[in-house]
Formats: C-alpha cells, structure tokens, sequence
C-alpha cells in the first residue's frame, strides 16, 4: 500500500507510526502541501477533499482521515481494546482529538511551523482551547498511565501525534507533568 503524507504534518504521521508499530509494509509518497502538491487534479483523484494522508490500497480503493485510517490498520490487533466498553472510550478520545485539540494544538503549530508566525499572532481562542485540551489530558493521565487506562491504544497514538510538538505552537507543557510522563511512555511504546 501507498500512503500519502508530509512528514510534517502530525495526522500523517499517526499512520506511519501504526504502520511501522505493527510491521506493515507500505511506500510513503511525500506530499508537500505548501506548494499545492495535495490540490492537484492526480492527487484529489485520491482524495476529493485535498487532504494528507491518504492511503491508497493495492487494489486502488483508498482510505482517508488519519483516524478512520488508523483505525482500519489496527485492526485485531493489541492498539484497539478487546473490551467493548474500552475500544469505545478509545473512540471517544479518537472523535475528541479531532474535534477538540487538533483544531487548536495543530491550527496554532502550522501557522508558527509552517507559516512562520510568532507566537503573539495565534488567534487567543485557539489559545484558550489549546491550553483547555492539554489540561483535560493532563487531569485523565494523572490518574492512569494511558488515556484508555493501562494499555497503549491508538487513543495515545492519535493525541501524541500532535501533543508532543505542542510547544511548536507555543504552548508550554511545563505545568504539564503527567503529560510530559505519558509523551515518554508513548514514545518509548512507538520506538520514536
């Protein structure tokens, strides 16, 4: 399998990680976003909304959305829970990061990593919903060891993503202790 993706870019690398965390072989095909190469007419062939990553089967059917993707990976293996309740509260957090710390965390990196902007110039809003999605984490790691109790689960793999290059969009993780705990927890689990 292919997958589409700029390095860079934390929701692509959620799927190299899950990939390479359970040994699947696949070609990765750099995409630079900033020079257009996602909103060409081959490329939004494969993905109509001009996204990364993309992952595109051998049998040309492909998939996007880093989490419906990651998802799809892992699969029967130890990164979804076998309990049912579990593998839920893990598609809560899977939904969550999407809609609640992606939007802000990443929104506030691209614009200073990508676009070069300082700190000053981060819209206050993301700001605030920033720093209130690393405190929600905060609270839950300070009481478990993953986000879905003791076992790693594609919850920590989608929110490590983005969260362990928080400060790359100016937030500070200092005040952060059980987060900063589980980023190393995370990263050791996915050999980064």
């Amino acid at each position: 399998m292919d997958i589409y993706g700029d390095t860079k870019s934390g929701n692509c690398l959620k799927v190299k990680w899950v990939c390479d965390h359970l040994a699947l072989r696949y070609r990765w095909v750099a995409i630079d976003i900033m020079t257009g190469q996602s909103r060409t007419a081959e490329f939004l062939k494969l993905n109509p909304a001009g996204q990364v990553p993309v992952l595109v089967f051998d049998d040309g059917r492909t998939l996007a959305q880093s989490n419906a993707i990651i998802r799809y990976l892992a699969r029967d293996s130890d990164l979804i829970p076998r309990d049912p309740f579990d593998a839920a509260k893990m598609d809560e957090w899977l939904f969550w990061e999407q809609y609640s710390h992606e939007p802000y965390i990443a929104v506030c990196r691209f614009q200073m990593v990508y676009l070069g902007k300082a700190a000053s110039e981060r819209d206050p809003d993301r700001v605030k919903r920033g720093d209130a999605a690393l405190q929600r984490m905060e609270h839950r790691l300070a009481e478990t060891r993953f986000l879905v109790g003791a076992a790693f689960s594609l919850a920590d793999v989608a929110l490590l993503a983005y969260t362990r290059v928080a400060h790359e969009g100016g937030f500070d993780l200092e005040a952060f202790p059980a987060l900063r705990r589980w980023i190393g927890d995370a990263e050791k689990r996915l050999g980064l």
